[in-house]
Protein backbone atom coordinates (compact mmCIF):
# COMPACT_ATOMS: atom_id res chain seq x y z
CA UNK A 1 0.00 0.00 0.00
CA UNK A 2 1.07 3.14 -0.85
CA UNK A 3 -0.30 6.87 0.01
CA UNK A 4 -0.66 8.61 -3.11
CA UNK A 5 1.56 12.22 -3.32
CA UNK A 6 -0.39 15.55 -3.12
CA UNK A 7 1.79 17.12 -0.43
CA UNK A 8 2.12 20.13 -2.52
CA UNK A 9 -1.82 20.61 -2.89
CA UNK A 10 -1.75 19.66 0.68
CA UNK A 11 0.36 22.46 2.05
CA UNK A 12 -1.20 25.37 -0.39
CA UNK A 13 -4.60 24.74 0.93
CA UNK A 14 -3.38 24.72 4.67
CA UNK A 15 -1.38 28.08 3.97
CA UNK A 16 -4.37 29.39 2.82
CA UNK A 17 -6.39 28.94 5.53
CA UNK A 18 -3.96 29.82 7.89
CA UNK A 19 -3.72 33.08 6.35
CA UNK A 20 -7.64 33.14 5.80
CA UNK A 21 -7.83 32.66 9.25
CA UNK A 22 -5.27 34.97 10.92
CA UNK A 23 -5.91 37.35 8.83
CA UNK A 24 -3.81 39.32 6.46
CA UNK A 25 -2.02 42.25 8.61
CA UNK A 26 -2.36 44.53 5.46
CA UNK A 27 -6.04 44.44 5.16
CA UNK A 28 -6.16 44.90 8.74
CA UNK A 29 -4.09 47.72 8.80
CA UNK A 30 -7.27 50.23 8.45
CA UNK A 31 -9.19 48.63 11.65
CA UNK A 32 -5.84 49.19 13.59
CA UNK A 33 -5.62 53.12 12.28
CA UNK A 34 -9.29 53.62 13.48
CA UNK A 35 -8.22 51.96 16.71
CA UNK A 36 -5.11 54.57 16.82
CA UNK A 37 -7.23 57.29 16.40
CA UNK A 38 -9.90 56.71 18.84
CA UNK A 39 -7.29 55.82 21.68
CA UNK A 40 -5.74 59.05 20.54
CA UNK A 41 -8.80 60.77 20.82
CA UNK A 42 -8.82 59.43 24.36
CA UNK A 43 -5.49 61.32 25.01
CA UNK A 44 -3.40 58.33 24.74
CA UNK A 45 -0.19 57.51 23.80
CA UNK A 46 -0.45 56.27 20.39
CA UNK A 47 2.90 54.49 20.88
CA UNK A 48 0.52 51.91 22.29
CA UNK A 49 -0.62 51.10 19.36
CA UNK A 50 0.86 48.35 17.22
CA UNK A 51 0.74 48.99 13.71
CA UNK A 52 -1.04 45.88 12.49
CA UNK A 53 -3.02 43.00 14.63
CA UNK A 54 -1.00 41.05 16.95
CA UNK A 55 -1.92 38.02 18.63
CA UNK A 56 -4.60 38.48 21.87
CA UNK A 57 -3.05 35.86 24.27
CA UNK A 58 -2.62 38.68 26.82
CA UNK A 59 -6.16 40.17 26.65
CA UNK A 60 -8.19 39.61 29.86
CA UNK A 61 -11.14 41.54 29.16
CA UNK A 62 -11.91 41.44 25.11
CA UNK A 63 -12.23 38.02 23.59
CA UNK A 64 -8.92 36.88 22.92
CA UNK A 65 -8.93 36.76 18.96
CA UNK A 66 -5.90 38.29 16.67
CA UNK A 67 -6.62 42.08 18.11
CA UNK A 68 -5.18 45.71 17.57
CA UNK A 69 -5.16 46.51 21.40
CA UNK A 70 -2.22 46.05 23.85
CA UNK A 71 -2.43 44.97 27.74
CA UNK A 72 -1.60 48.67 28.22
CA UNK A 73 -4.40 49.58 25.59
CA UNK A 74 -7.31 47.10 27.21
CA UNK A 75 -6.56 48.19 30.77
CA UNK A 76 -6.60 51.85 29.77
CA UNK A 77 -9.65 51.65 28.08
CA UNK A 78 -11.25 49.89 30.92
CA UNK A 79 -10.56 52.36 33.16
CA UNK A 80 -12.00 54.75 30.63
CA UNK A 81 -15.12 52.95 29.71
CA UNK A 82 -15.77 53.19 33.62
CA UNK A 83 -15.08 56.66 33.92
CA UNK A 84 -17.40 57.55 30.78
CA UNK A 85 -20.39 55.29 32.31
CA UNK A 86 -19.99 56.76 35.85
CA UNK A 87 -19.84 60.64 34.76
CA UNK A 88 -22.97 60.22 32.25
CA UNK A 89 -24.71 58.50 35.63
CA UNK A 90 -23.55 61.47 37.02
CA UNK A 91 -25.10 63.70 34.10
CA UNK A 92 -28.46 61.83 34.70
CA UNK A 93 -28.61 62.17 38.55
CA UNK A 94 -27.63 65.73 38.17
CA UNK A 95 -30.62 66.64 35.46
CA UNK A 96 -33.06 64.86 38.67
CA UNK A 97 -31.07 66.96 41.39
CA UNK A 98 -31.61 70.14 39.33
CA UNK A 99 -35.12 69.83 38.95
CA UNK A 100 -36.04 68.69 42.53
CA UNK A 101 -33.81 71.89 43.92
CA UNK A 102 -35.94 74.02 41.34
CA UNK A 103 -39.13 73.01 42.72
CA UNK A 104 -37.57 73.35 46.34
CA UNK A 105 -36.55 76.54 46.11
CA UNK A 106 -39.93 77.80 44.32
CA UNK A 107 -41.57 76.18 47.20
CA UNK A 108 -39.57 77.10 49.80
CA UNK A 109 -39.92 81.11 48.39
CA UNK A 110 -43.44 80.66 48.31
CA UNK A 111 -44.45 79.56 51.86
CA UNK A 112 -41.49 81.58 53.40
CA UNK A 113 -42.99 84.50 51.43
CA UNK A 114 -46.97 84.48 53.37
CA UNK A 115 -45.09 84.25 56.14
CA UNK A 116 -43.45 87.23 55.54
CA UNK A 117 -46.33 89.11 54.39
CA UNK A 118 -48.29 87.94 57.23
CA UNK A 119 -45.51 89.82 59.37
CA UNK A 120 -45.51 92.78 57.72
CA UNK A 121 -49.42 93.02 57.72
CA UNK A 122 -49.40 92.27 61.99
CA UNK A 123 -46.21 95.32 62.63
CA UNK A 124 -48.25 97.78 59.91
CA UNK A 125 -51.79 97.46 61.59
CA UNK A 126 -51.23 96.45 65.08
CA UNK A 127 -49.44 99.84 66.47
CA UNK A 128 -52.61 102.14 65.57
CA UNK A 129 -54.97 99.82 66.60
CA UNK A 130 -53.30 98.46 69.80
CA UNK A 131 -51.22 101.44 70.38
CA UNK A 132 -49.04 100.16 74.06
CA UNK A 133 -51.13 96.62 74.21
CA UNK A 134 -49.11 96.00 71.10
CA UNK A 135 -46.15 98.36 71.34
CA UNK A 136 -44.95 96.52 74.69
CA UNK A 137 -45.42 92.86 73.64
CA UNK A 138 -43.73 93.58 69.81
CA UNK A 139 -41.04 91.07 70.48
CA UNK A 140 -43.39 88.33 71.70
CA UNK A 141 -45.10 88.60 68.34
CA UNK A 142 -41.58 88.23 66.70
CA UNK A 143 -40.59 85.52 68.38
CA UNK A 144 -43.78 83.67 67.70
CA UNK A 145 -42.86 84.34 63.87
CA UNK A 146 -39.29 83.41 64.49
CA UNK A 147 -40.35 80.27 65.99
CA UNK A 148 -42.69 79.47 63.32
CA UNK A 149 -40.23 79.61 60.72
CA UNK A 150 -37.57 77.26 62.82
CA UNK A 151 -40.52 74.38 62.83
CA UNK A 152 -41.27 75.45 59.07
CA UNK A 153 -37.32 74.97 58.47
CA UNK A 154 -37.41 71.70 60.03
CA UNK A 155 -36.28 72.61 63.51
CA UNK A 156 -37.34 69.66 66.16
CA UNK A 157 -40.14 72.26 67.95
CA UNK A 158 -43.70 71.06 68.87
CA UNK A 159 -45.75 73.33 67.66
CA UNK A 160 -48.80 72.88 69.30
CA UNK A 161 -46.36 73.81 72.25
CA UNK A 162 -44.59 76.71 71.04
CA UNK A 163 -48.04 78.10 70.73
CA UNK A 164 -49.15 77.56 74.17
CA UNK A 165 -46.64 79.13 75.53
CA UNK A 166 -47.02 82.07 72.70
CA UNK A 167 -50.79 82.48 74.66
CA UNK A 168 -49.91 82.03 78.18
CA UNK A 169 -46.68 84.74 77.78
CA UNK A 170 -48.96 86.89 76.02
CA UNK A 171 -52.18 86.40 78.52
CA UNK A 172 -49.66 87.35 81.47
CA UNK A 173 -48.05 90.54 79.80
CA UNK A 174 -52.01 92.04 78.97
CA UNK A 175 -53.49 90.86 81.50
CA UNK A 176 -50.75 93.14 83.68
CA UNK A 177 -50.91 95.88 81.01
CA UNK A 178 -54.95 96.07 81.53
CA UNK A 179 -55.09 96.53 85.02
CA UNK A 180 -52.24 98.76 86.17
CA UNK A 181 -54.33 99.72 89.23
CA UNK A 182 -53.95 96.16 90.75
CA UNK A 183 -50.37 94.49 92.24
CA UNK A 184 -50.17 90.83 90.64
CA UNK A 185 -47.70 89.11 91.91
CA UNK A 186 -46.37 85.41 90.32
CA UNK A 187 -48.52 83.47 92.40
CA UNK A 188 -51.36 84.56 91.73
CA UNK A 189 -50.55 85.13 87.70
CA UNK A 190 -49.91 81.40 88.41
CA UNK A 191 -53.55 81.10 89.18
CA UNK A 192 -54.22 82.76 86.32
CA UNK A 193 -52.82 80.46 83.97
CA UNK A 194 -54.20 77.17 85.38
CA UNK A 195 -57.33 78.79 84.69
CA UNK A 196 -56.76 79.99 81.49
CA UNK A 197 -57.80 77.10 79.60
CA UNK A 198 -61.09 77.34 81.06
CA UNK A 199 -61.51 80.95 80.86
CA UNK A 200 -60.84 81.04 77.27
CA UNK A 201 -59.38 84.90 77.37
CA UNK A 202 -58.91 85.05 73.81
CA UNK A 203 -61.81 83.35 72.55
CA UNK A 204 -61.19 80.64 69.68
CA UNK A 205 -58.83 82.32 67.86
CA UNK A 206 -56.25 80.50 70.27
CA UNK A 207 -57.78 77.15 68.96
CA UNK A 208 -58.88 77.89 65.85
CA UNK A 209 -54.84 78.79 64.88
CA UNK A 210 -53.56 76.08 66.92
CA UNK A 211 -55.80 73.43 64.84
CA UNK A 212 -55.54 74.94 61.06
CA UNK A 213 -51.70 76.24 61.80
CA UNK A 214 -50.36 72.57 62.23
CA UNK A 215 -51.80 70.92 60.10
CA UNK A 216 -51.20 73.65 57.20
CA UNK A 217 -47.20 73.69 58.81
CA UNK A 218 -47.19 70.32 58.98
CA UNK A 219 -47.98 69.69 55.50
CA UNK A 220 -45.78 72.68 54.02
CA UNK A 221 -42.58 71.46 55.11
CA UNK A 222 -43.11 68.18 54.86
CA UNK A 223 -43.13 68.69 51.38
CA UNK A 224 -40.40 70.87 51.21
CA UNK A 225 -38.49 68.47 53.24
CA UNK A 226 -39.28 65.28 50.72
CA UNK A 227 -37.77 67.36 47.66
CA UNK A 228 -34.91 67.66 50.00
CA UNK A 229 -34.70 64.16 50.95
CA UNK A 230 -35.21 62.82 47.16
CA UNK A 231 -32.48 65.37 45.93
CA UNK A 232 -29.90 64.08 48.84
CA UNK A 233 -30.74 60.49 48.01
CA UNK A 234 -29.97 61.15 44.25
CA UNK A 235 -26.73 63.17 45.09
CA UNK A 236 -25.65 60.37 47.03
CA UNK A 237 -26.63 57.44 45.53
CA UNK A 238 -24.62 59.38 42.10
CA UNK A 239 -21.54 58.69 43.97
CA UNK A 240 -21.53 55.00 44.00
CA UNK A 241 -18.76 53.60 42.37
CA UNK A 242 -18.93 51.05 39.48
CA UNK A 243 -17.86 47.89 41.07
CA UNK A 244 -15.16 45.49 39.11
CA UNK A 245 -17.46 43.13 37.23
CA UNK A 246 -19.32 45.87 36.24
CA UNK A 247 -16.02 47.63 34.48
CA UNK A 248 -15.31 44.58 33.18
CA UNK A 249 -18.49 44.39 31.10
CA UNK A 250 -18.96 47.94 30.42
CA UNK A 251 -15.36 47.87 28.43
CA UNK A 252 -16.29 44.66 26.46
CA UNK A 253 -19.55 46.85 25.55
CA UNK A 254 -17.65 49.47 24.54
CA UNK A 255 -14.30 49.34 23.14
CA UNK A 256 -13.75 45.50 22.80
CA UNK A 257 -15.22 45.49 19.46
CA UNK A 258 -12.27 48.24 18.31
CA UNK A 259 -9.68 46.34 19.63
CA UNK A 260 -11.15 42.86 17.50
CA UNK A 261 -11.01 45.22 14.19
CA UNK A 262 -14.60 45.62 14.09
CA UNK A 263 -14.81 49.47 15.08
CA UNK A 264 -17.92 49.89 13.27
CA UNK A 265 -20.23 47.60 15.04
CA UNK A 266 -21.85 49.60 17.90
CA UNK A 267 -23.66 47.10 20.70
CA UNK A 268 -27.22 45.23 20.52
CA UNK A 269 -29.45 47.02 22.43
CA UNK A 270 -30.68 44.51 24.48
CA UNK A 271 -26.55 43.25 25.28
CA UNK A 272 -26.48 47.13 26.43
CA UNK A 273 -29.43 46.87 28.61
CA UNK A 274 -28.19 43.59 30.23
CA UNK A 275 -25.14 45.46 30.91
CA UNK A 276 -26.43 47.94 32.38
CA UNK A 277 -29.53 46.27 34.38
CA UNK A 278 -25.93 44.26 36.28
CA UNK A 279 -24.19 47.20 36.55
CA UNK A 280 -27.41 49.35 38.26
CA UNK A 281 -28.50 46.73 39.87
CA UNK A 282 -28.59 48.26 43.45
CA UNK A 283 -29.74 51.27 42.63
CA UNK A 284 -32.86 49.79 40.88
CA UNK A 285 -33.73 48.58 44.15
CA UNK A 286 -34.66 52.08 44.80
CA UNK A 287 -37.47 52.10 42.68
CA UNK A 288 -40.20 50.69 45.37
CA UNK A 289 -39.74 53.43 48.23
CA UNK A 290 -38.53 56.07 45.37
CA UNK A 291 -42.14 55.87 44.11
CA UNK A 292 -43.72 55.92 47.43
CA UNK A 293 -42.13 58.73 48.61
CA UNK A 294 -43.45 60.64 45.59
CA UNK A 295 -46.52 59.38 45.61
CA UNK A 296 -47.02 60.47 49.11
CA UNK A 297 -45.75 64.06 47.99
CA UNK A 298 -48.22 64.23 45.53
CA UNK A 299 -50.95 63.38 47.64
CA UNK A 300 -50.05 65.72 50.00
CA UNK A 301 -50.86 68.83 48.67
CA UNK A 302 -54.15 68.09 48.71
CA UNK A 303 -53.61 69.66 52.29
CA UNK A 304 -52.67 72.94 50.46
CA UNK A 305 -56.17 74.18 49.75
CA UNK A 306 -59.21 74.95 51.69
CA UNK A 307 -59.48 76.75 55.25
CA UNK A 308 -56.69 74.72 57.15
CA UNK A 309 -54.19 74.44 54.09
CA UNK A 310 -51.26 76.28 53.46
CA UNK A 311 -52.57 79.00 51.66
CA UNK A 312 -55.08 80.65 53.43
CA UNK A 313 -53.52 79.77 57.18
CA UNK A 314 -49.69 80.97 56.48
CA UNK A 315 -50.47 83.78 54.94
CA UNK A 316 -53.19 85.00 57.65
CA UNK A 317 -51.19 84.30 60.94
CA UNK A 318 -51.65 87.70 62.13
CA UNK A 319 -55.56 87.84 61.56
CA UNK A 320 -55.89 85.31 63.85
CA UNK A 321 -53.39 87.14 66.48
CA UNK A 322 -55.68 90.12 65.98
CA UNK A 323 -59.04 88.42 66.65
CA UNK A 324 -57.50 87.61 70.09
CA UNK A 325 -56.44 90.72 70.92
CA UNK A 326 -59.69 91.89 69.87
CA UNK A 327 -61.66 89.00 72.26
CA UNK A 328 -59.32 89.86 75.43
CA UNK A 329 -60.41 93.69 74.81
CA UNK A 330 -63.95 93.07 74.80
CA UNK A 331 -63.96 90.20 77.50
CA UNK A 332 -62.05 92.47 79.41
CA UNK A 333 -64.76 92.95 82.37
CA UNK A 334 -65.68 89.63 82.36
CA UNK A 335 -62.61 87.95 82.40
CA UNK A 336 -61.31 90.05 85.31
CA UNK A 337 -64.38 88.74 87.47
CA UNK A 338 -64.13 85.21 86.73
CA UNK A 339 -60.22 85.50 87.23
CA UNK A 340 -61.24 87.27 90.92
CA UNK A 341 -63.98 84.65 91.60
CA UNK A 342 -61.28 81.74 90.58
CA UNK A 343 -57.78 83.70 92.13
CA UNK A 344 -59.65 85.76 94.94
CA UNK A 345 -59.15 89.56 95.09
CA UNK A 346 -55.84 91.06 94.62
CA UNK A 347 -54.14 94.14 96.14
CA UNK A 348 -54.28 97.53 94.74
CA UNK A 349 -51.13 98.98 93.64
CA UNK A 350 -51.07 102.53 94.93
CA UNK A 351 -48.31 103.40 92.31
CA UNK A 352 -50.25 102.10 89.67
CA UNK A 353 -53.19 104.36 87.13
CA UNK A 354 -56.82 104.27 88.22
CA UNK A 355 -59.34 102.90 86.43
CA UNK A 356 -60.25 106.11 84.55
CA UNK A 357 -56.65 106.06 83.07
CA UNK A 358 -57.23 103.03 80.90
CA UNK A 359 -55.09 101.61 77.99
CA UNK A 360 -56.59 102.96 74.63
CA UNK A 361 -58.82 100.10 73.47
CA UNK A 362 -58.55 100.00 69.76
CA UNK A 363 -60.05 97.19 67.25
CA UNK A 364 -57.90 95.68 64.57
CA UNK A 365 -60.28 94.41 61.61
CA UNK A 366 -57.90 92.30 58.82
CA UNK A 367 -59.53 90.52 56.12
CA UNK A 368 -57.92 87.33 55.05
CA UNK A 369 -56.09 87.59 51.46
CA UNK A 370 -57.00 85.77 48.85
CA UNK A 371 -55.25 83.03 47.21
CA UNK A 372 -53.39 84.46 44.38
CA UNK A 373 -52.63 81.53 42.41
CA UNK A 374 -49.50 81.25 42.65
CA UNK A 375 -49.26 78.44 44.22
CA UNK A 376 -51.98 76.28 42.56
CA UNK A 377 -49.46 76.83 39.45
CA UNK A 378 -46.20 75.70 41.56
CA UNK A 379 -48.25 72.19 42.63
CA UNK A 380 -49.81 71.52 39.34
CA UNK A 381 -45.81 72.05 37.90
CA UNK A 382 -44.59 69.62 40.63
CA UNK A 383 -47.21 66.81 40.34
CA UNK A 384 -45.93 66.79 36.41
CA UNK A 385 -42.64 66.42 37.15
CA UNK A 386 -42.59 64.14 39.80
CA UNK A 387 -44.91 61.63 38.19
CA UNK A 388 -42.45 61.59 35.00
CA UNK A 389 -39.14 60.92 37.42
CA UNK A 390 -41.27 58.02 38.99
CA UNK A 391 -39.48 55.07 37.13
CA UNK A 392 -36.12 57.03 37.35
CA UNK A 393 -34.31 54.18 38.38
CA UNK A 394 -35.37 51.00 36.65
CA UNK A 395 -35.70 53.29 33.24
CA UNK A 396 -31.58 54.29 33.65
CA UNK A 397 -30.49 51.51 32.20
CA UNK A 398 -32.75 52.01 28.93
CA UNK A 399 -32.35 55.86 29.10
CA UNK A 400 -28.53 55.06 29.12
CA UNK A 401 -27.81 53.05 26.30
CA UNK A 402 -30.29 54.80 24.41
CA UNK A 403 -28.45 58.21 24.79
CA UNK A 404 -25.07 57.54 25.86
CA UNK A 405 -24.01 54.31 24.03
CA UNK A 406 -24.55 54.69 20.19
CA UNK A 407 -26.66 51.90 20.08
CA UNK A 408 -26.65 49.83 16.87
CA UNK A 409 -29.40 50.71 14.49
CA UNK A 410 -28.89 48.39 12.48
CA UNK A 411 -30.15 44.87 11.85
CA UNK A 412 -29.91 42.39 14.60
CA UNK A 413 -27.27 40.34 12.74
CA UNK A 414 -25.26 43.32 12.38
CA UNK A 415 -24.68 44.84 15.95
CA UNK A 416 -21.94 44.19 18.31
CA UNK A 417 -23.11 40.89 21.11
CA UNK A 418 -19.55 41.48 23.22
CA UNK A 419 -17.93 38.66 21.17
CA UNK A 420 -18.51 39.33 17.00
CA UNK A 421 -20.63 41.12 14.56
CA UNK A 422 -23.65 38.89 15.21
CA UNK A 423 -27.44 38.46 16.83
CA UNK A 424 -27.52 38.85 20.21
CA UNK A 425 -29.74 36.03 21.60
CA UNK A 426 -29.81 36.39 25.36
CA UNK A 427 -33.08 37.53 27.09
CA UNK A 428 -33.05 40.76 28.53
CA UNK A 429 -32.73 41.23 32.69
CA UNK A 430 -35.58 42.18 34.84
CA UNK A 431 -35.19 44.88 37.12
CA UNK A 432 -32.88 45.26 40.77
CA UNK A 433 -30.72 43.05 42.15
CA UNK A 434 -32.35 39.86 43.13
CA UNK A 435 -33.04 39.42 38.79
CA UNK A 436 -29.30 39.29 38.05
CA UNK A 437 -28.39 35.86 39.42
CA UNK A 438 -28.36 34.81 35.39
CA UNK A 439 -27.27 37.88 34.02
CA UNK A 440 -24.94 36.69 31.16
CA UNK A 441 -23.21 40.01 30.70
CA UNK A 442 -22.23 41.05 34.48
CA UNK A 443 -21.57 39.28 37.24
CA UNK A 444 -23.59 39.95 40.50
CA UNK A 445 -23.64 38.99 43.84
CA UNK A 446 -27.11 39.45 44.60
CA UNK A 447 -26.07 38.26 48.36
CA UNK A 448 -24.31 41.67 48.78
CA UNK A 449 -26.39 44.52 48.28
CA UNK A 450 -24.76 47.92 48.16
CA UNK A 451 -24.81 49.14 51.88
CA UNK A 452 -24.99 52.95 50.93
CA UNK A 453 -27.90 52.49 48.36
CA UNK A 454 -29.58 50.54 51.06
CA UNK A 455 -29.13 53.77 53.55
CA UNK A 456 -30.79 55.58 50.97
CA UNK A 457 -33.74 53.25 50.70
CA UNK A 458 -34.24 53.92 54.38
CA UNK A 459 -34.53 57.44 54.18
CA UNK A 460 -36.96 57.19 51.56
CA UNK A 461 -38.79 55.19 53.55
CA UNK A 462 -38.83 57.81 56.48
CA UNK A 463 -39.53 60.31 54.58
CA UNK A 464 -42.48 58.62 52.94
CA UNK A 465 -43.84 58.23 56.75
CA UNK A 466 -43.38 61.62 57.83
CA UNK A 467 -45.19 62.51 54.70
CA UNK A 468 -47.91 60.24 55.46
CA UNK A 469 -48.24 61.36 59.28
CA UNK A 470 -48.22 65.03 58.61
CA UNK A 471 -51.08 63.92 55.27
CA UNK A 472 -53.21 62.74 58.81
CA UNK A 473 -52.15 66.49 60.15
CA UNK A 474 -50.14 64.80 62.95
CA UNK A 475 -47.07 66.64 63.68
CA UNK A 476 -43.99 64.75 63.71
CA UNK A 477 -40.53 65.73 64.84
CA UNK A 478 -38.17 65.86 62.09
CA UNK A 479 -35.04 64.88 62.70
CA UNK A 480 -32.30 64.34 59.58
CA UNK A 481 -31.42 59.82 60.74
CA UNK A 482 -29.05 60.26 57.06
CA UNK A 483 -26.12 58.39 57.59
CA UNK A 484 -23.22 60.05 55.55
CA UNK A 485 -20.53 57.22 55.39
CA UNK A 486 -20.85 55.52 52.00
CA UNK A 487 -21.20 52.21 53.50
CA UNK A 488 -19.15 49.34 51.76
CA UNK A 489 -19.89 50.56 48.31
CA UNK A 490 -19.88 48.78 45.25
CA UNK A 491 -16.24 48.82 44.50
CA UNK A 492 -13.58 52.09 43.41
CA UNK A 493 -11.32 52.53 41.00
CA UNK A 494 -9.76 50.02 39.01
CA UNK A 495 -8.60 46.94 41.20
CA UNK A 496 -6.08 44.28 40.19
CA UNK A 497 -9.00 41.91 39.64
CA UNK A 498 -10.63 44.41 37.16
CA UNK A 499 -8.53 42.86 34.48
CA UNK A 500 -8.47 39.42 35.65
CA UNK A 501 -11.01 37.78 38.22
CA UNK A 502 -10.19 35.77 40.76
CA UNK A 503 -9.64 31.82 40.76
CA UNK A 504 -13.13 30.44 40.69
CA UNK A 505 -14.96 32.83 38.40
CA UNK A 506 -15.85 32.52 34.98
CA UNK A 507 -13.89 34.21 32.60
CA UNK A 508 -14.16 36.78 30.95
CA UNK A 509 -15.73 35.14 27.71
CA UNK A 510 -17.49 32.15 28.74
CA UNK A 511 -20.97 32.24 28.46
CA UNK A 512 -24.47 30.23 29.27
CA UNK A 513 -25.11 27.72 26.00
CA UNK A 514 -26.31 29.68 22.67
CA UNK A 515 -25.77 33.15 24.04
CA UNK A 516 -23.62 34.89 21.76
CA UNK A 517 -23.26 32.19 19.44
CA UNK A 518 -24.27 31.62 15.46
CA UNK A 519 -27.15 29.76 15.37
CA UNK A 520 -26.59 25.93 15.21
CA UNK A 521 -23.03 25.75 17.08
CA UNK A 522 -22.31 24.04 20.34
CA UNK A 523 -20.73 26.87 23.18
CA UNK A 524 -17.40 26.45 22.28
CA UNK A 525 -17.81 26.00 18.55
CA UNK A 526 -20.08 29.53 18.50
CA UNK A 527 -17.03 31.36 20.73
CA UNK A 528 -14.28 30.31 18.56
CA UNK A 529 -16.04 31.08 15.24
CA UNK A 530 -17.16 34.14 17.22
CA UNK A 531 -13.80 35.35 18.03
CA UNK A 532 -12.07 34.64 14.32
CA UNK A 533 -15.26 35.83 12.62
CA UNK A 534 -14.29 32.65 9.79
CA UNK A 535 -16.03 33.82 6.71
CA UNK A 536 -16.98 31.43 3.71
CA UNK A 537 -13.68 31.44 1.68
CA UNK A 538 -12.11 30.23 4.93
CA UNK A 539 -15.06 27.12 5.08
CA UNK A 540 -14.39 26.39 1.76
CA UNK A 541 -10.63 26.07 1.98
CA UNK A 542 -11.48 24.02 5.39
CA UNK A 543 -13.58 21.70 3.40
CA UNK A 544 -10.96 21.25 0.59
CA UNK A 545 -8.27 20.72 2.92
CA UNK A 546 -9.76 18.09 4.26
CA UNK A 547 -11.05 16.53 1.15
CA UNK A 548 -6.99 16.50 -0.06
CA UNK A 549 -6.33 14.91 3.14
CA UNK A 550 -8.90 12.12 2.30
CA UNK A 551 -7.78 11.84 -0.53
CA UNK A 552 -3.95 11.57 0.35
CA UNK A 553 -4.59 9.00 2.53
CA UNK A 554 -6.51 6.45 0.18
CA UNK A 555 -4.33 3.06 0.12
CA UNK A 556 -3.28 2.77 -3.48
CA UNK A 557 -3.35 -0.58 -4.63
CA UNK A 558 -0.93 -2.07 -7.17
Amino acid sequence: MELRAGGWWLLCAAAALVACVRGDPASKSRSCGEVRQIYGAKGFSLSDVPQAEISGEHLRICPQGYTCCTSEMEENLANRSRTELETALRDSSRALQTMLAAQLRSFDDHFQHLLNDSERALQDAFPGAFGELYTQNARAFRDLYAELRLYYRGASLHLEGSLAEFWARLLERLFKQLHPQLLLPDDYMDCLGKQAEALRPFGEAPRELRLRATRAFVAARSFVQGLGVASDVVRKVAQVPLGPECSRAVMKLVYCAHCLGVPGARPCPDYCRNVLKGCLANQADLDAEWRNLLDSMVLITDKFWGLSGVESVVGSVHVWLAEAVNALQDNRDALTAKVIQGCGSPKVNPQGAGPEERQRRGKAVLPERPPTGALEKLVSEAKAQLRDVQDFWISLPGTLCSEKMALSTASDDRCWNGMAKGRYLPEVMGDGLANQINNPEVEVDITKPDMTIRQQIMQLKIMTNRLRSAYNGNDVDFQDASDDGSGSGSGDGCPDDLCGRKVGKKSSSSRTPLTHALPGLSEREGQKTSAASCPQPCAFLLLLLLSLALAAARPRWR
